[in-house]
């Protein structure tokens, strides 16, 4: 029998995409907005130095914490594109951002601690926080919040019971709000003054359509910022990521490290080593979200769906469909049986109020996301 701590809610975009796959093998056209996966290929220049590695013959184990090839040009990126100095041995690469979150819930917390998650959030936080027997405190935001977390609601959180920890993301999934670097900076500081350990999601920086972009690494040392070649590098297949660690827990990210993985995947650390070339290649792909998000700013109105934040980043609308279901995994599963479109539901992101909402990626090609919306528009009316 599985154990009780596994136990966890289900990821239900990905069931959705895995039903959403198994229709277009039968024949089926389906139109995919359900997850966050970038439409576009991997940069040339990637592809290229990932042959080159393979083509060298020896594929083998690395440093746990990472190549010190690529931990030194994360470090460089920190300098170059926000002004700051991070050591590259405060820097630890993962498989992926979500191993990056893995480390650092069994680095900083024992089982019972309190850790405060934003809702809404991306569900995989709150569903490994209790797998690993942690308390999740989550935290409702609101339009007029702007839909982050501020130092008065962690406050008040906080004197419901001790918080060890605060998970924040910026840009957020699945509504793509950004904390303004005043407001980040005050949350900060909460947090220090509360005896709260931050770990910030900062994934989608790269992906912001002109709101201004700081690292919580601008603010303090006392945080964890993970990172990935996910979404920006359009790397998601490669499952790497990286971590920035205050220097007292670097040795304990190691040895966790050493004995969960071993190390991650060389091939795709000497692929991560290049994306740092593909700035332009990339700021292209970028270019073709900001397209995709501003048809969206004016299609979903038309079809009816008029209330949702207009994305600061990444590449997702969390639009309210309350008008139309109060069950928004049957309303994403019934879309999709019916119109050929894969939508992630918002009670993935909120267990309390998501069921009024869902969440459009728009991540793909304009084309696909227009034939989307087409479709759903006519499946509402």
């Amino acid at each position: 029998m599985a154990s009780r701590r596994s136990a966890v809610e289900p990821f239900r975009a990905m069931d959705l995409m895995a039903e959403a796959f198994k229709l277009q093998r039968a024949g089926r056209s389906i139109i995919h907005l359900a997850v966050g996966e970038p439409g576009a290929p991997t940069p040339r220049c990637v592809r290229e130095a990932a042959a080159t590695a393979l083509h060298g013959g020896r594929i083998g184990y690395t440093e746990a914490l990472g190549m010190p090839a690529l931990r030194s040009r994360i470090s460089t990126y920190y300098g170059e594109k926000h002004g700051l100095d991070i050591p590259a041995d405060r820097i630890a690469v993962t498989t992926g951002s979500s191993a990056g979150f893995n480390l650092a819930f069994l680095a900083l917390f024992d089982v019972g601690d309190r850790i405060a998650l934003p809702t809404p959030g991306y569900p995989a936080y709150r569903n490994i926080l209790r797998a690993l027997g942690l308390e999740v405190v989550e935290i409702p935001t609101t339009a007029e919040m702007r839909w982050t977390i501020t130092p008065d609601a962690l406050a008040e959180a906080h004197a419901g019971g001790p918080l060890k920890g605060l998970i924040l993301a910026s840009p957020n999934n699945p509504n793509g709000t950004m904390i303004a670097p005043d407001c980040l900076a005050a949350v900060v500081g909460a947090c220090g003054d509360l005896g709260i350990r931050l770990i910030m999601d900062e994934i989608y920086h790269g992906l912001t359509y002109g709101f201004p972009t700081k690292s919580a690494l601008a603010f303090t040392d006392d945080v964890i910022v993970i990172n990935s070649f996910s979404k920006y590098y359009c790397m998601t297949g490669w499952r790497v990521g990286w971590m920035v660690v205050p220097p007292e827990i670097v040795r304990t990210v190691e040895c966790l490290s050493q004995n969960i993985a071993l190390s991650v995947n060389a091939l795709s650390q000497h692929a991560g080593i290049a994306a740092f070339d593909a700035t332009e290649e990339l700021e292209t792909v970028k270019a073709r979200y900001a397209a995709n998000r501003d048809l969206l700013l004016k299609r979903l109105p038309e079809i009816g769906l008029a209330h949702f934040h207009p994305a600061d980043g990444a590449f997702y609308i969390y639009a309210d469909v309350s008008q139309f279901t109060d069950d928004s995994m049957s309303f994403a599963r019934t879309l999709l049986e019916q119109a050929g479109v894969s939508v992630a539901p918002g009670v993935d992101f909120d267990s309390e109020r998501g069921a009024g909402h869902i969440r459009l990626s728009f991540a793909g090609n304009m084309g696909d996301v227009a034939e989307g919306i087409e479709r759903i528009g006519r499946w509402v009316r």
